[in-house]
């Protein structure tokens, strides 16, 4: 049976409200995800783009938004298969559901639909293993900046 999901979660020791924010505004996206900048439309349907000084940009599409709890897009961050706009066979879904009170929160993100991509299977594999491993490091480093950004 081919791997196709992900499932990681962080806490965070800062407020569900900032760590929504440090999800969905760009200024945040930019510097604790992608290192070279971020833009957001955050609505049903927009757009979301992340650069990376090493690997380019890639684009997202947002599938659901439910404030302050739950973020669900479609993205092709992906060489092999490539293609700029996510659409099937070139893109996963990222979905991140978020918990929390006015002291922390408890982050999850779940990706699906590595199976699904229109490569050979060994390349699915990579992109799996690759995708585990960033989901494991973005998100200490997510909780690093949302407490280094918490108001005084």
């Amino acid at each position: 049976m081919e791997k196709d999901r992900i499932e990681r979660e962080v806490l965070i020791e800062a407020p569900i409200d900032h760590v929504w924010d440090m999800l969905t505004k760009a200024e945040h996206l930019g510097a604790w995800f992608a290192d070279d900048g971020a833009e957001v439309d955050l609505r049903e349907g927009g757009a979301i783009e992340l650069r990376w000084k090493e690997y380019g940009t890639t684009r997202a599409r947002i599938e659901r938004i439910e404030p302050k709890t739950t973020l669900v897009f479609r993205w092709a961050p992906y060489k092999d298969p490539g293609g700029i706009e996510p659409e099937a066979g070139n893109s996963t879904r990222v979905e991140f559901t978020l918990d929390g009170d006015a002291s922390r929160t408890l982050l999850r993100v779940v990706e699906t639909g590595f199976a699904a991509l229109d490569t050979d299977r060994e390349q699915r594999l990579r992109n799996f293993e690759g995708n585990t491993e960033g989901w494991e490091r973005e998100l200490g480093e997510l909780a690093d900046y949302a407490r280094a950004k918490l108001p005084a």
